[in-house]
């Protein structure tokens, strides 16, 4: 997956869930900027990242990453 779409994603579900940027990076012990850079596409998100964010996100990580389930298209 491309990093753009990763941070696209993150940025979606972060708003879907009405959660601030502020309010994740805090969670995730990071600094704004840097999940700035991730939401942007500036940065790859590592796969512990991902897993933290779907955790904070209350999402599944297949979820994040745009994976369909056994049975979906």
């Amino acid at each position: 997956m491309e990093i753009v779409r990763w941070g696209r994603r993150i940025r979606a579900f972060r708003r879907l869930k009405m959660i601030k940027q502020v309010e994740l990076a805090k969670e995730m012990d990071m600094s704004v900027s840097i999940l700035g850079k991730i939401e942007q596409g500036k940065r790859v998100p590592t796969e512990k990242q991902l897993e933290k964010i779907a955790a904070i996100l209350d999402i599944k990580l297949e979820e994040l990453k745009g994976v369909a389930e056994e049975g979906e298209e």
